[in-house]
């Protein structure tokens, strides 16, 4: 009979998995944490935790028995809440982004290291249907060697930045776009397998809210350069005015290209592959479904299309073979830190930096 896995929530604001969590045979939520007692009666009852097991600590969910720490916590607490996590010795599954400094990154590491505990970030991004597709053509050659790739991730969130009604700054009003990079990089990387070893980026303008933090900083653009020597373009904002929001992705290799539609996630693309007998005489249309339309039902209730459902199977059975998840420690940073090392270039002119090296 397989283990059922008990699993404790911090963060409860954005516990869009909830439903992944309750789908899944093998997770039982036996614990909830969070400072606003709204938040927690709601999220217990949603999900009948029990009154002992409802926590306004972190500290003391720690010690209670759950095997898993899921952390939906403003990302400023994820390095602090995953490494106090790991030495309590629960697994940790951390939203995005793993750590808002280079320093905490590397303590992160160091805590997965030494505890043996799993660690996996949850970007759901990588999960989209269309971009398993697209992976396998990528690794498959379809494309020929990649050498350049873009992510655009244009996503107007100005009242979860700065409370229209009270002038109140939240804490994303503290974190750069460019820190906010793993939606755009994640899936890019992966088809790719490469990693960025430097970064440059631009953006300092504030002009649609002007007397925001650098969270309201109008857009940002950063270049990445990766170890296979392809060049990848992230674009990113929190405040410009544009709906839909958009997740636009595209890549170029020596044989052809591809991408996705700028009306969302999900909006049709194209593709085009020199001398393909389907491809091959110029662009084609491209569906670009989020969800999978093979997926079992319960699938679509964890949010994202199907994205939370493999996401949250793919942790579990990492956990049952004790094998490293798909977006485990090393791969979470290097996911995380190009941003960071971006947001410094910015600050200081526009230089090019390296990117510390995970492994």
């Amino acid at each position: 009979m397989s283990k059922v896995w008990k699993m404790g929530l911090v963060g409860l604001g954005g516990s869009r998995r909830s439903a992944a969590y309750m789908h899944h045979p093998q997770i039982r939520v036996t614990a909830v944490c969070d400072t606003d007692s709204g938040l927690l009666e709601r999220a217990g009852n949603e999900l009948g935790v029990a009154e002992a097991g409802r926590f306004d600590s972190f500290e003391r969910m720690l010690e209670s028995d759950v095997d898993i720490v899921m952390i939906g916590t403003p990302v400023p607490f994820h390095a602090a809440q995953t490494i106090a996590a790991l030495e309590a010795g629960k697994h940790v599954l951390c939203e995005v982004t793993a750590a808002s400094t280079v320093e905490d990154c590397f303590r992160i590491i160091e805590a997965v290291e030494r505890t043996g505990r799993t660690y996996m970030m949850a970007e759901n991004t990588i999960y989209f249907h269309f971009m398993q597709t697209w992976r396998k053509w990528v690794r498959d050659g379809l494309f020929g060697t990649i050498f350049y790739a873009e992510g655009d991730y244009v996503h107007e969130i100005r009242d979860r930045i700065i409370d229209p009604a009270t002038g109140q700054a939240y804490w994303r009003d503290r974190r750069p776009p460019l820190h906010y990079c793993s939606h755009s990089l994640g899936p890019l990387l992966e088809m790719m397998d490469d990693r960025i070893v430097r970064a440059t980026g631009s953006g300092t303008s504030k002009t649609v809210l002007p007397a925001g933090g650098v969270g309201c900083t109008d857009m940002q653009v950063a270049l990445f350069e990766t170890a296979r020597g392809a060049t990848i373009k992230l674009l990113r904002s929190s405040v410009a005015p544009r709906k839909p929001a958009t997740g636009h992705f595209a890549l170029y290799g020596s044989k052809g290209q591809i991408e996705n539609g700028r009306l969302g996630y999900g909006s049709d693309g194209w593709i085009y592959v020199e001398d393909h007998p389907e491809y091959g005489e110029t662009a084609q249309p491209m569906r670009c479904e989020i969800s999978d339309p093979n997926a079992p039902e319960e699938a679509t209730k964890g949010g994202h299309g199907t994205s939370e459902y493999y996401l949250i199977r793919d942790f579990i059975e990492a956990l049952e073979s004790g094998t490293p998840p798909r977006i485990d420690v090393y791969k979470a940073m290097e996911y995380t830190l190009p941003g960071l090392i971006a947001q410094q270039a910015v600050e200081r002119g526009g230089v090019w930096l390296d990117v510390p090296q995970v492994r």
